[in-house]
């Protein structure tokens, strides 16, 4: 990845791609002010710079669980019993691996690590422990929160720019 510098036009793009990635080129190019050979320029090394991390489609889960069954959200804290680079990051590998595992981080103060996962029910969620904590030796306390209601749900970086 390249190391760049970017500037207001470059973060108009980015705040444009981030709240609607399936604009066209041409859209893009219109609500950013550049023309469409510009916007894709830039488009291209923002991406290649690692910016861009990939685009992807947000799904709604409340409109789903019912065509795909119940759907359950727990937010989990857990404390390793020992915290030692080499067994964070051991533990951080296979959680973040495993497909239920949405969200994962390293957090301080107080546990070490908090995660966002899916299940489809409660035995789901069971399968899901056993599977990434209980197998676990290292893992000291596990704490789960179970979602009844996303209030808010915005995967948007704060970029400082008008809209």
């Amino acid at each position: 990845m390249e190391q760049i510098t970017i500037d207001e036009t470059d973060i108009r793009l980015l705040d444009q791609l981030q709240r609607d990635a399936s604009l066209s080129n041409q859209a893009l190019a219109q609500r950013v002010h550049v023309s469409p050979p510009t916007c894709l320029r830039r488009v291209k090394r923002l991406a290649g710079a690692g910016l861009i991390e990939r685009q992807i489609a947000i799904l709604s889960a409340d409109r789903l669980a019912p065509m795909l069954g119940f759907g359950l959200t727990a937010i989990v804290e857990i404390t390793l019993d020992r915290q030692d680079a080499e067994r964070l990051a051991a533990f951080e590998a296979r959680v973040s691996a495993d497909e239920a595992v949405q969200q994962c981080y390293r957090v301080s103060p107080g546990p070490d690590f908090c995660l966002i996962v899916v299940a489809a029910d409660m035995p789901g969620y069971l399968a899901l422990a056993q599977r990434l904590f209980t197998v676990d030796a290292n893992v000291r306390n596990v704490k789960a929160f179970f979602s009844v209601k996303r209030s808010k749900f915005e995967p948007l970086v704060p970029l400082a720019c008008g809209r």
